[in-house]
């Protein structure tokens, strides 16, 4: 009667791709610890074997929630996040070391991290927040109250110190977008993202000037006649492009030529350059000013601030880069970002490993069981961070696509799970399930791939570990409880 209830009321696409993922997830466990000779020692105290537990706790777990009111968990939504916070300061004290990191608690021969929990409490509370009647993000208070909820456990995890998990709740920024956030706190955002990266690689002379041309560009496009000065400004920017091009202080460049005498000679170019552009800039921001007819106070304040915060976003990064970072931090900056500085055989192994164990298995794959690096162990972590190397080993280019497919899918249905409900809790909530899930799929496949930094956490639903399929496993199952409720709900 239980399952024939469930069936009526769950999303079924939903729930089928849940098992899917995890079927998968299993299948390419298996594979990793495999040996020709099967599984000689009890199969319970292997990789999968304790997969396979936890997958039946999980699926217990799943069937109960869905016998649980839906309200309980909008009532109960600070309680939980209170007790995620309460798990996470006690790793202060009864915390394990696991790799470097003190994030997991002992269970006899468990293994549990409380960071998993406090993404599901986070999402209830933010959930709860913003979905009361009088959250206005267009507020700073309510903006305050919700970076207050997101930020308490990232320092927490940080503090561990776990950068990954800590990062994935950048996914909460897609919750306060759909609740109202301005579009242009996403746009600064962006824009500071990416001057922080770009100052990880180039000199900040480099980036302020850039931006100065840039600016300059603006400006010139109000001028008329428009025609005289975009002609002198596309000579100008060719002058620019042609240093920049003549310079050897780029990425390819090691960082100890950086301080010899020719980068003297070329960094007093880039001033004397940098210096002229200063003073058009100025010139003509101060000219389009006074004019009376296309008075642009605006326009001149808002960049001569995006140039104030661009110069110093580009400052802090080479700074904190060079000064800050530890070697084994930048090191993982280099091999996401300057690889050719890496050592192949240290910091940069896991990725070029990484990189020729799906290159390897071509379109179809070399099949179920047959991944030669896959047996070799040539990728460390293949069961947890490295997992979808061994999809893309045995089951090609088609199954990776394949398992893109499914996130996808997946996430494609959580928001049309999320837009149909009536309820702004639920809406916030299945948000930001998306949004952890989504962070989650990119990053984990990203870093097999080299597209972004190593930083270490587990695909969903396919990564082995108890935890982590636990955490996404409750999220999913409440709110698919939510959404079988919708029509019974006022």
């Amino acid at each position: 009667m239980l399952l024939k209830s469930i069936r009526k009321k769950i999303d079924l696409v939903t729930f089928g791709i849940y098992l899917g993922l995890v079927a998968i997830g299993w299948l390419m466990i298996f594979t990793v610890g495999y040996k020709e000779t099967g599984y000689s020692e009890n199969f319970f105290n292997t990789p999968i074997g304790s997969q396979t537990i936890w997958i039946g706790i999980c699926l217990t777990l799943f069937a109960f929630i869905q016998l649980i009111d839906w309200k309980f968990w909008q009532s109960m939504a600070f309680p939980i996040y209170g007790v995620s916070i309460a798990l996470l300061l006690g790793l202060l004290f009864f915390g394990v070391t696991i790799k470097g990191a003190t994030s997991w608690y002992r269970l006899g021969s468990f293994t549990f991290q409380p960071s998993e929990i406090a993404k599901f409490g986070t999402c209830l509370a933010i959930a709860a927040l913003l979905g009361r009647y009088n959250a206005n993000l267009r507020k700073i208070k309510w903006i305050f109250y919700t970076l207050i909820l997101i930020t308490v456990p990232i320092i927490l995890i940080l503090s561990q110190p776990d950068a990954g998990s800590a990062l994935v709740f950048i996914a909460f920024l897609v919750v306060m977008y759909r609740a109202g956030l301005s579009e242009s706190i996403y746009i600064f955002g962006f824009y500071s993202a990416a001057l922080l990266i770009l100052g990880f690689v180039f000199p900040p002379i480099y980036i302020i000037q850039s931006l100065i041309v840039l600016a300059t560009f603006a400006i010139v496009y109000h001028f008329k006649p428009k025609s005289y000065w975009r002609l002198g400004m596309l000579v100008y920017a060719g002058l620019l492009i042609f240093l920049y091009m003549d310079l050897p202080n780029l990425p390819n460049v090691p960082k100890e030529n950086i301080e010899g005498e020719t980068m003297g000679k070329d960094f007093t170019n880039a001033y004397y350059f940098l210096s002229g552009t200063i003073v058009i800039f100025l010139g003509l921001a101060f000219a389009l000013w006074r004019n009376k007819k296309e008075r642009k106070e605006r326009l001149v304040n808002f960049l001569l601030i995006a140039l104030l915060w661009g110069s110093m976003v580009s400052v802090g990064a080479n700074y904190l880069f060079n000064n800050v970072l530890k070697p084994h931090q930048q090191d993982r900056i280099n091999v996401w970002l300057r690889p050719h500085l890496t050592d192949p055989q240290r910091s940069r192994y896991n990725l070029i490993n990484s990189q020729m164990a799906i290159g390897s298995g071509g379109l179809q794959g070399k099949g179920f069981l047959e991944g030669t690096m896959t047996k070799l162990n040539y990728v460390p972590e293949q069961t947890t961070d490295f997992i979808f190397c061994t999809i893309g080993e045995e089951q090609g280019f088609i199954g990776s696509i394949g398992i893109i497919f499914l996130f996808l899918l997946l996430l494609y249905r959580i928001t049309i799970i999320a837009e149909r409900q009536r309820n702004n809790f639920i809406r916030y909530y299945a948000y930001g399930v998306a949004g952890i899930i989504f962070v989650h799929f990119f990053i984990n496949i990203g870093m097999t791939m080299g597209v972004v930094p190593i930083i270490g956490i587990p695909l969903p639903f396919i990564s082995k570990g108890g935890s982590s399929l636990l955490g996404f496993t409750i999220m999913l199952a409440v709110l698919l409880k939510m959404d079988s409720s919708r029509h019974a709900r006022v």
